[in-house]
Parts: C-alpha cells; sequence; structure tokens
C-alpha cells in the first residue's frame, strides 16, 4: 500500500543532492518511526484492557460476596441468654 506521505518525502529527499543514501535513512526513519506507533498502540490496547478488565472486576465483586444460609432467627435462638 502506497503511503503519500511516504511518497512526498522521498520526492523531497531525491531533489536535494547529497552524498550518503537518502533512500536508506528514509527507510530507517520511517522504520523506526512503525516500531514507535507500533509499541504505543500496543500499551494503547493494554491499558485498554486493564481498564476493562477492573471494571469487570468492580462489577462482579458483589456476585462474589459470602452467603449464609443461616436465617437471623436460628442465630439468636442457639445463643443463651
Amino acid at each position: 500500500m502506497r503511503d503519500p506521505f511516504e511518497e512526498s518525502l522521498r520526492d523531497l529527499l531525491k531533489v536535494s543532492s547529497s552524498t550518503h543514501d537518502d533512500d536508506a535513512t528514509l527507510d530507517r526513519v520511517l522504520k523506526t518511526a512503525n516500531r514507535q506507533v507500533g509499541a504505543g498502540d500496543l500499551f494503547s490496547l493494554i491499558g485498554h484492557w486493564f481498564s476493562a478488565l477492573m471494571i469487570a472486576l468492580n462489577n462482579g465483586s458483589a456476585h462474589v460476596a459470602p452467603v449464609s444460609r443461616r436465617t437471623s432467627t436460628s442465630r439468636f435462638a442457639d445463643k443463651a441468654d
């Protein structure tokens, strides 16, 4: 897939004359930029996943509370006065 921004950068580098390999430099810069964007997306995904997990735990915590099968009247009936 062709990127118009990348093509415009290549065109600008072709116009200027320099002694080093501009295509290699551009490729290196674009690879670095892609890695940085990919790392940012990965951290964003992990952050959203963690947030969703915390929301799920918060909403489900009421359903995990211990339940007693005793009724309140049987507790008082067992006590001696």
